[in-house]
């Protein structure tokens, strides 16, 4: 038995996996999202029961309309391949589509072939467009542009006829509902000859009112021949096949509409199928081309060769910046523990420290003694305040009198008889005089 040894064993299973494993289309959740600072984001996609490695490197990143994020729902496209210095097999992603889209795209396909069963495409019940109309009804917002180009191709055209614009939502909420009752509204009242139902371009999020199957109703069911003009002429939705006829813009909806012959409709019809079928053939035979190119090894994968020197400085990087800031971190915190312990051993510090706490000593006991000084003073300042404040000339100043009978103190005016002589004492002085009457306390008395 050869005895191989890890190297050989890893590249061994590296030749064989990654060949059997190419052009892969692999749906999952991001998880363990990284993106790396040379520009290559590295993540696991996972399901219900198991999860992948995978890597998207930085010129495949490039055409991300935006990073992705945990949790987002996506179809990545690319190869499997073994990653050696670690052992580990991953998917490095070429393509990457976010799945809300994906989903949308499905939903559409699901009605298409719905009511393609259901015969509403088939060409047997198309209604031939009127060749002179006279009422052209347009069902489309008001304030965009196509309102605007319709009328600039009908006016430079042709006159003698009349527009006559039923006002819709084109995308959000309830739009379709819009559309739907105002192509009715044009079949119950007979407004119009032709009916233009559109809006301008947009993603497939801001079309997808044109592929309710409330709006391919109406189409279907309308008296009124319908010309459907959503988006640009790449733009498909289910309003253009079950209309009588899809124009690839609103202003090409107008030259239909007012084409004076039907025969120039037919011919402009197969002059655009022979372009379409030109311009298709070209398309298939570029993108064979192209194909090939793509399956050459340097072309399919261009990281093919370059993927495991890239990932190995990835890794590299990091583990050096790691390393280095570990190392530091460990030398300088075994320095600084050194050097305090140096400081504590050394007697001159020791005898510093005992000295410092000594010095400190003289100067608290002496603030110590300040502080109970001002304590005191204040307190006996305060003391002579309160004193003063009792002293009864204090309150002579304030407006009272102190009224005496020789020394005595006359504290009541039954003190007093009629015809007695008294003095009372004010802050400046005292006035003497005699006693005419004594009279009660009156209640009702506004001074006193």
């Amino acid at each position: 038995m050869k005895v191989l040894s890890v190297t050989e064993l890893t590249l061994a299973i590296k030749f064989l996996l990654e060949p059997q494993f190419r052009s892969l289309s692999i749906r999952g959740e991001i998880s363990n999202f990284k993106l790396q600072s040379s520009g290559h984001l590295y993540f696991s996609l996972k399901d219900a029961g198991s999860q992948i490695s995978a890597v998207l490197f930085k010129g495949n990143a490039a055409s991300l309309s935006r990073l992705p994020k945990e949790g987002d729902q996506v179809i990545a496209q690319g190869e499997i391949s073994l990653y050696a210095p670690r052992g580990q097999y991953q998917l490095v992603i070429r393509e990457l589509q976010f799945l809300g889209v994906g989903e949308l795209l499905l939903k559409l396909h699901q009605l298409k072939e719905t009511l393609q069963a259901r015969g509403w495409f088939d060409p047997k019940c198309k209604k031939p467009l009127p060749k002179l109309p006279r009422r052209i009804g347009v069902v489309t917002s008001p304030t965009g542009a196509v309102i605007q180009d319709i009328l600039h191709i009908l006016t430079r055209r042709f006159a003698g006829f009349h527009v006559i614009l039923n006002p819709v939502k084109v995308q959000g909420e309830g739009a379709a509902q819009e559309i739907a009752r105002a192509i009715e509204e044009f079949n119950r009242y007979d407004l119009a000859d032709v009916l233009i139902v559109g809006r301008g371009g947009g993603s497939i999020e801001d079309l997808w009112a044109f592929n309710e199957e409330i709006v391919a109703k109406a189409i279907f069911e309308s008296r009124i021949p319908v010309i459907s003009a959503v988006g640009h002429e790449t733009d498909f939705t289910i309003a253009d096949w079950v209309a009588d006829v899809r124009a690839p813009t609103p202003s090409a909806a107008a030259e239909i509409a007012i084409a004076e012959k039907l025969g120039l409709l037919k011919a402009l019809g197969a002059a655009r199928q022979t372009c379409m079928s030109r311009v298709g053939s070209q398309v298939t035979h570029l993108r064979q081309r192209l194909g090939a190119l793509q399956k050459h090894p340097l072309f399919s994968s261009p990281y093919a060769l370059l993927a495991q020197p890239i990932q190995n400085l990835d890794h590299v990087r990091e583990d050096l910046a790691e390393t280095f800031f570990q190392k530091t971190r460990e030398r300088r915190g075994r320095l600084d523990a050194l050097k305090r312990q140096l400081e504590v051993l050394k007697p001159s510090s020791q005898i510093a420290q005992i000295r410092q706490r000594l010095s400190g000593y003289p100067s608290r006991v002496l603030v110590a003694l300040q502080q109970q000084i001002r304590n005191r003073k204040e307190k006996a300042l305060r003391i002579e305040e309160h004193l003063r404040s009792l002293h009864p000339k204090k309150l002579l100043k304030q407006g009272y009198s102190l009224v005496f009978v020789g020394d005595q103190l006359i504290r009541s005016a039954q003190d007093l008889k009629p015809n007695q002589p008294f003095y009372a004492v004010l802050h400046d002085g005292r006035v003497e005089a005699t006693v005419n009457n004594t009279v009660e306390n009156d209640t009702r008395s506004t001074l006193f």
